[in-house]
């Protein structure tokens, strides 16, 4: 792999700190996202120049854009502190989280109130089954022979 000239790397600086300055102002292209794949690829390096590299003997040593990188995940992180969500897809991302957690807990209260009142009607029903029962039983005992008397209808009396 060929090395790059010192004025091929401060044109390739210059080119990623242009795009950092977009992505970070939320100008992210469509497909895109506010990340290193992007920043790379939008300013025509390669990825890898922002990843530490080994040398020949296993030591470590830093990617010709690395600090970059750096700085770009710091000012990311300082952002996203700050409530500032420069990528609009996970802007809206987060927005529809927040949206979902809100239809789940009405989601949930319906659900209460459903088995609130399906146990009312329940309950209603066995009141009236129960008060059938009662009438169907006295109007037995009327209709058998007993001490039981019918009292007289008034069809001229108000009810109370």
């Amino acid at each position: 792999m060929a090395r790059i000239s010192d004025e091929t790397r401060r044109n390739n600086e210059t080119a990623i700190r242009h795009v950092m300055e977009r992505l970070l102002a939320g100008d992210v292209p469509p497909g895109g996202k506010c990340d290193i794949k992007t920043l790379a690829a939008q300013a025509g390096v390669a990825r890898t120049g922002f990843y530490p590299k080994k040398n020949r003997d296993g030591s470590p040593r830093p990617g010709p854009y690395q600090h970059l990188a750096e700085e770009f995940e710091h000012r990311l992180t300082e952002l996203r502190a700050t409530g500032v969500i420069p990528d609009p897809r996970a802007a809206q991302i987060e927005r529809l989280k927040e949206q979902v957690a809100g239809l789940k807990e009405r989601l949930a209260t319906r659900d209460a109130q459903i088995g609130g009142l399906t146990d009312f009607r329940e309950q209603a029903l066995s009141q009236i089954a129960a008060q059938r029962m009662e009438i169907e039983r006295l109007r037995d005992a009327l209709a058998a022979p007993s001490n039981v008397r019918a009292l007289p209808n008034s069809s001229g009396a108000s009810a109370p």
